[in-house]
């Protein structure tokens, strides 16, 4: 079998519906759009969710709540996560940055308690749940937010 002798299977290719080439061809004159009407046109069409006049859903709909700007997003590492560093080491942005832990150094890290660790480390993040906090002060680390 050569390049050059590959072709697809029957019925992968379908051939273009040819519209507006008169009318032997099946699809001349109005090429399939019908008589008149806002589809019929050049560049007309309906909008995504108009409904011909009837009050749309998306208005019909009760909203609820509001979208905090201010709201501030953060990274989340658990205790169980940071079994991967050595005992004693510092551990900071870049550290987990290396580890995999955060996609870009430039994302704020809080630190929660699920999970467990039996050794100390130095922490820097920005944020840090109580229960993190007493778990690694337990095993004599240190949390300091920056």
């Amino acid at each position: 079998m050569k390049l050059n002798e590959l072709s697809p299977p029957r019925g992968a290719r379908k051939t273009v519906k040819r519209l507006g080439r008169g009318p032997g061809s099946g699809q001349g004159k109005t090429a399939g759009r019908g008589t008149k009407g806002q589809k019929a046109r050049s560049g007309g069409n309906i909008r995504p969710g108009y409904e011909g006049g009837q009050m749309p859903l998306q208005r019909r709909l009760p909203k609820r709540g509001f979208t905090n700007i201010f709201r501030k997003e953060f990274t989340i590492v658990n205790i169980r996560d940071l079994e991967r560093f050595e005992k004693g080491s510092v551990v900071d942005k870049a550290a987990l940055t290396a580890a995999g832990l955060l996609k870009r150094n430039s994302d704020d890290v809080k630190l929660l308690g699920q999970g467990t660790i039996d050794y100390p480390l130095m922490l820097k993040v920005d944020r840090c749940s109580r229960p993190a906090r007493v778990k690694l002060e337990a095993v004599g680390g240190r949390v300091e937010l920056t």
